[in-house]
């Protein structure tokens, strides 16, 4: 027999999520707004009502026009492999080979190990000379390469630990999206004489769009706010090789007190996300559902 719950309990129980919402994400969003509109206090003088300034500087600073484009190579490289990566460990941890069990462990294991742990790992890895990736160029006779202290590869390979990192994680999303394919929607396929891969492509993949849709987006937003990576492993360069929006909005404020451009760039992230992530959920989810 259902219960439902009293209106006040059930009040009681949305005041603290909406409260930590409004704190910690709307009211955040909306002070950086206003301070976006003064000037930097100092000591000697307080902070004063500029209006758009800062957002005018925006346009004339060639570092942040450097970093936006970082950002969106890092997107851009980053997100549609992490899907096509995840799709594939969840078709195979889906199937029938043995030890299924530790392949899903041994993907899921990077998303577990915390980030700085998974930063000291690939400084490693990238060692010019001694790491990983060296012993294994020389071994097949290839000159070494500084991979996080070359200008051409850096932000490449900050690339390739953001996937390593994602993967097992959207890998989860993706194997429970794949059990709940209806299974004799790929029998009808098969006995039309469909294929593994016509199967895939024509009925399980179109179910597959709405998670696509949710891992897209929250890939989009951990591209964007990746940082620290980047700071122990490149702090931004060489020559800015390597930054990223977000570290470039934590070196404006917290190293150099520019709060006011601080919050000025932290809009613009803001901004930024909005609009992709409404590009996502508007546009491509017109295709996601068949009802």
């Amino acid at each position: 027999m259902n219960k439902r719950l009293p209106l006040g309990l059930g009040f009681v129980l949305l005041v603290m999520p909406c409260s930590l919402l409004v704190a910690f994400t709307h009211y955040p969003a909306v002070r950086a707004l206003i301070n976006s509109l003064w000037n930097n206090a100092s000591s000697r003088r307080p902070s004063k009502f500029v209006g758009i300034e800062n957002y005018e500087a925006l346009i004339a600073d060639e570092k942040l026009m450097q970093v936006l484009t970082n950002s969106g190579l890092y997107a851009l490289g980053t997100i549609p492999l992490a899907i096509f990566l995840s799709i594939s460990m969840a078709l195979l941890v889906n199937s029938k080979l043995p030890a299924t069990g530790l392949m899903r462990l041994s993907f899921f294991m990077p998303t577990m190990l915390p980030l700085v742990a998974v930063a000291n790992i690939w400084l490693f890895f990238y060692a010019p000379g001694i790491g990983l990736a060296s012993q294994i160029m020389n071994f097949f006779g290839l000159p070494t390469i500084n991979f996080l202290g070359s200008t051409e590869t850096s932000l490449a390979s900050m690339m390739v630990v953001a996937v390593w990192k994602e993967a097992g994680l959207f890998m989860i999303f993706y194997l429970a999206a794949l059990q709940a394919v209806p299974e004799n929607l790929k029998d009808a396929a098969r006995l039309e004489g469909a294929g593994p891969v016509r199967v895939f492509i024509d009925v399980v993949f179109p179910l597959l769009r709405p998670t696509t849709i949710f891992v897209a987006v929250n890939a989009l937003i951990n591209a964007f706010r990746l940082v620290d990576h980047i700071i122990v492993m490149t702090k931004g360069g060489p020559d800015n090789s390597s930054a990223l929006l977000l570290y470039y909005i934590y070196e404006v404020t917290f190293r150099q007190r520019d709060f006011a451009y601080g919050a000025t760039l932290t809009v613009l992230m803001v901004a930024i996300l909005g609009v992709l992530a409404a590009f996502q959920f508007w546009v491509l989810d017109r295709k996601t559902h068949y009802q």
